[in-house]
């Protein structure tokens, strides 16, 4: 009998000892695996400086030379020898280069939106240049050319970015190379009678506006391997001011003078390319 108590003791302490395992185990933090690494999408900003190209159309705007004489003694325009006022335009291309920096600030619409600010300086070569020929009375015959050389911006840009996208409007300073001339010829000849010219710089404003997109950084246009490509549409009026021409006698037995105030604005549509860097 002894025997047996000995053996019930035992199995009564193993049990007691594996209830005892068993609650220790449900006490215990169930260990699972970790949740897969997602990493988190790229936020594109529009902060940092950059370079690029453009090119498009340019579209002077109709220009109003307005004659007046210099001296009493020209009747020119009372008689109907020139005309008092001419008026013409002209269309070509514009292309050039352009260098800025934008810094934008973030936490306006979610990542990636924000307002964007900056600024941009460019100079572009445009193939502007126009004629216009007025007959008069008794033979006279009066030619006008104007034309715009080059143009150049320094702007300020302010925008909003939804990420890639950006709209934004620009102004600032403008200067461009200007040129007219004016020549009136004798009656019923090809001798020029009397004659003025101006070539200068002249400074105005610039004001338009534009989109711009920036494209996957493994885009094939990006050649310099920068931190983004982007792509815009842009356009600009400029306004130049006017200049006054003074045309006087070249040849003997001619008196007097008059003056021609010539308007030089117009407008730009283009196109560009910019690299991030």
């Amino acid at each position: 009998m002894p025997a047996v108590n000995t053996i019930a003791a035992l199995a009564a302490a193993a049990t007691l000892v594996a209830a005892a395992g068993s609650v220790r185990a449900a006490d215990l933090p169930v260990r699972t695996a970790p949740p897969p690494y997602v990493a988190p999408l790229p936020v594109f900003t529009w902060t940092g400086g950059y370079f690029g190209v453009n090119a498009g159309a340019a579209f002077d705007n109709e220009s109003r030379g307005v004659n007046a004489p210099l001296t009493a003694a020209n009747t020119g325009i009372a008689v109907g020898e020139r005309p008092g006022s001419v008026k013409f335009d002209d269309t070509g291309f514009a292309v050039g280069a352009q260098i800025g920096y934008n810094y934008e600030f973030l936490g306006f619409g979610g990542p990636g939106s924000g307002i964007v600010v900056g600024f941009e300086a460019d100079a572009d070569y445009t193939d502007l240049a126009k004629s216009a020929s007025y007959p008069g009375l008794d033979g006279y015959n009066s030619m006008f050319r104007s034309g715009l050389n080059f143009l150049g911006t320094v702007r300020g840009r302010i925008g909003y970015a939804f990420n890639q996208f950006l709209i934004y409007g620009t102004g600032g300073f403008a200067y461009g190379d200007v040129f007219n001339k004016d020549l009136l010829y004798a009656p019923n000849s090809t001798t020029v009678r009397f004659f003025g010219s101006h070539d200068n710089i002249q400074t105005g404003y610039a004001a338009g506006g534009g989109v711009e997109y920036a494209l996957p950084t493994g885009s094939f246009l990006n050649f310099f391997k920068s931190s983004a490509v982007t792509i815009k549409a842009e356009y600009l009026y400029y306004d130049l001011g006017s200049s006054a021409v003074s045309a006087t006698p070249v040849v003997a037995g001619s008196n007097g003078g008059y003056s021609t105030r010539f308007k030089t604005d117009g407008n730009l549509a283009r196109v560009g390319l910019n690299y991030k860097f």
